[in-house]
């Protein structure tokens, strides 16, 4: 474990001809391995209909993939140290390629959920190893831009998959969405194969498995995910079931913490968050990653409810936050090299807190250009908070440690993405019962508001060749419908305003980081 503050190297340990075409390399697998977990959403009815599923079971597709994803990001470091960290790679880019096509070729329901697990479980690796790699090949003057390409393609992946999953999704079928990563995977390896390399410093072998380790941390994650997942359907704490699973995933992270503490070969090195800007970082990350996965979640949903979007056009409603994070995350990486860090941190903090007020205000008569500028406002907001905190996060890790370190701080985003769905929706739903219940108070013949509403909406349904008792039922069911729109509106802005309130009680965490100047670590010296 790093202590104190240590010096940088002046140069990367690849030859600086090779950085970009290694950046370019890593980021395909970043990339596909981030975008298949929400490219798979927007073609979920579809597949009901395929493999006869409700859409309580039908999400297990989804959920059989972040299941498996997220227990490789954690054991990541540990596979690195194993195999070698360009065979990992290698092995976990096909595996990926693999279980894709499996995926777009599968017939059963059960063969559906093991393909997206063998899917899952190629992607995992992916995302912290390519983000390990773009910090070594870079030196530590252009960290920021380092971790802005990274950013490039794990920040735009959950923006273009629904929009690339739509589109397809309408024109080639569900199937589609899985042999759209077979030809980029394939170049992604043959890339990999020929840039890549292990540096001589990593640590190889070894001396024992942690079995225990591995065990604690598949009964831990999967317990989490299937809690978060499970949650809003189960109507949470109100269910046996989701009772019982919180009890167990409780219980097996506690057992996590203590037997990795312990373990002298850990299968997740804990030790690692002792390190200040890191565990700030992972804190930090979680939630940025509730609000990004957030409103990748409510915003679609809240076209397709209220304004009557298709698939593809709810996807779609997210290309201006997705246009200006592209635009904004390089001026973001150059930036953190001139401006301090935490000030860099709270400008984009505050943009998206313009953005989530705007959201919390929106009205039943919005349409797709009232949303474009607080998307692009979020947009730009959000590389300042990703690139900054990414690069903070990993400024004082050690080359040894750089890539158990990198799923870490990946673990960390993907719980807080897990969070990020399970809170919108509980919030939507939840608040969709409360303003509702409040509307329909007033719906009574004692307000002159609703006579009067009955009243109208009768004659002008009976004016429509209605009879008045049909004139009477239409004007209700009007009514109800209206008041169904306004609770569903109501409760959109109020998820919204909680994504605001959970940004601003962050704000302190930005303060304890560490001042920009003492962000420096020596990649050959690492304490354990």
């Amino acid at each position: 474990m790093l202590k104190g503050t240590l010096m940088a190297p002046s140069t990367p340990d690849q030859p600086a001809a090779n950085k970009w075409i290694i950046a370019g390399t890593v980021m395909f697998g970043a990339f596909m391995a981030v975008m298949d977990i929400s490219v798979v959403n927007v073609a979920l009815p579809h597949m009901m209909g395929t493999f006869g599923q409700s859409l309580s079971a039908i999400t297990w597709v989804a959920t059989s993939y972040s299941i498996a994803e997220i227990i490789m990001v954690s054991m990541a470091g540990w596979w690195s140290t194993l195999l070698g960290r360009k065979r990992l790679y290698l092995l976990s880019f096909a595996l990926f390629t693999i279980g894709s096509i499996l995926c777009g070729t599968a017939h059963t329901f059960t063969q559906m959920m093991i393909y997206r697990a063998i899917q899952g479980i190629g992607g995992g690796s992916l995302i912290p190893i390519s983000q390990a790699i773009m910090r070594e090949v870079f030196p530590h003057e252009q960290q920021g831009i380092a971790m802005a390409l990274y950013g490039m393609g794990v920040v735009l992946a959950p923006a273009t998959g629904p929009i690339l999953g739509g589109w397809l999704t309408d024109h080639y079928g569900w199937s589609a969405i899985f042999f759209i990563n077979v030809p980029v995977s394939l170049a992604g390896m043959a890339m990999t194969a020929i840039f890549l390399r292990d540096p001589p410093y990593l640590r190889r072998g070894v001396k024992s498995i942690d079995w225990g380790g591995i065990g604690l941390l598949a009964v831990a994650l999967t317990g989490l995910q299937v809690v978060m997942e499970r949650g809003q359907e189960k109507d949470w704490f109100n269910s046996s079931f989701i009772i019982w699973a919180t009890i167990l995933t409780v219980a097996a992270v506690a057992a996590l913490v203590v037997w990795e503490l312990k373990a002298r070969h850990p299968i997740i090195n804990l030790r690692l968050l002792k390190n200040t800007p890191l565990s700030l970082g992972c804190c930090m990350g979680i939630i940025l990653s509730i609000g990004l996965f957030g409103t990748t979640f409510i915003l679609p949903q809240f076209t397709q409810d209220l304004l009557g979007y298709d698939a593809f056009e709810s996807g779609l409603i997210l290309s201006p936050r997705a246009f200006a994070l592209l635009a904004a995350m390089p001026v973001a990486g150059l930036l953190y090299r001139h401006v301090n860090a935490k000030v860099l941190i709270l400008f984009g903090f505050s943009l998206v807190l313009w953005s989530y007020w705007d959201l919390a205000h929106l009205s039943l008569q919005v349409g797709f250009w009232n949303l474009v500028p607080l998307l692009i406002i979020m947009g730009i907001g959000m590389p300042f908070m990703f690139v900054t905190i990414s690069t903070v996060s990993l400024s004082t890790i050690g080359r040894h440690d750089m890539t158990e370190a990198s799923s870490l701080y990946t673990l960390a985003r993907r719980i807080g993405g897990n969070v990020g769905y399970a809170l919108m929706a509980t919030l939507v739903a939840r608040g969709v019962q409360v303003h509702r219940s409040a509307l329909a108070a007033h719906a009574s013949q004692y307000n002159p508001a609703f006579n009067d509403f009955i009243a109208g909406a009768t004659r002008m349904f009976e004016h429509q060749g209605m009879s008045a008792l049909q004139a009477g039922q239409a004007a209700l069911a009007l009514l109800n419908r209206m008041i169904n729109q306004h609770a569903t509106m109501m409760a959109y802005n109020g998820a919204a305003f909680a994504l605001g309130i959970l940004f601003i009680i962050t704000i302190p965490l930005i303060f304890m980081l560490p001042r920009s100047g003492t962000l420096r670590a020596n990649p050959a010296k690492t304490m354990h």
